[in-house]
Parts: C-alpha cells; structure tokens; sequence
C-alpha cells in the first residue's frame, strides 16, 4: 500500500507545476492550464485523504467532484474570455492585454 506522504509530496509538486505554469507564462492559454493543474492537485489531496481517513464517509469524493465542476466552469468561461480577448486585439499574451486603460 502506497502511504499517504506519496500522495501528498505527488500533490504538492503537481501543484507547484501548476504554479510555476501560471506565474512564468506569458500566453492566456498556458495561464489557464496551469491553473487546471493547480486544481488537479487539489482533487489527488481530497482523494488521499478520502482513501485514508473513514472510506465510509464521502465527503472527498464529494469535494473532488465539485472541483471538477468548478474546473469545467473555469474552462469554459476562461476560454470564452480569451476567444473575446483575441477577437479584439489580437493576441493572448497577456502583457499585452490592456483592456480596461481605453
């Protein structure tokens, strides 16, 4: 049985990917896959602790599968933002995007 520190140094690194992802790029789409990254830690950390605290009790698996939800949420609504966003002017580095000086 793989212990539960596995799990949570696995999630820790996945979520400083994500992290890095999302500080260090410039283009809106990678922004949003590290922020998707980010997420899918989260939900490794509630099914750790699931697996290992009362399997009868499904309180991870619910908070896992309302962060899928807000993940799907954060998808569509992000993206809509960038396709408007490029639409307008252009491009999706987000350097670039300076739609509330005009």
């Amino acid at each position: 049985m793989v212990p539960l520190s596995w799990y949570l140094i696995f999630s820790a690194a996945l979520f400083s990917i994500g992290l890095f992802g999302v500080l260090s790029r410039r283009n809106l789409i990678a922004i949003l896959l590290g922020i998707e990254l980010m997420l899918n830690s989260v939900n490794v950390n509630l099914a750790a602790f699931w697996r290992y605290g009362d399997v009868t009790n499904i309180t991870g698996q619910v908070f896992a599968v309302i962060v899928f939800a807000v993940a799907a949420a954060e998808v569509s609504v992000g993206l809509a933002l960038v396709i408007s966003v490029y639409r307008k002017r252009n491009t999706v580095i987000a350097d670039e995007i300076d739609m509330l000086k005009f």
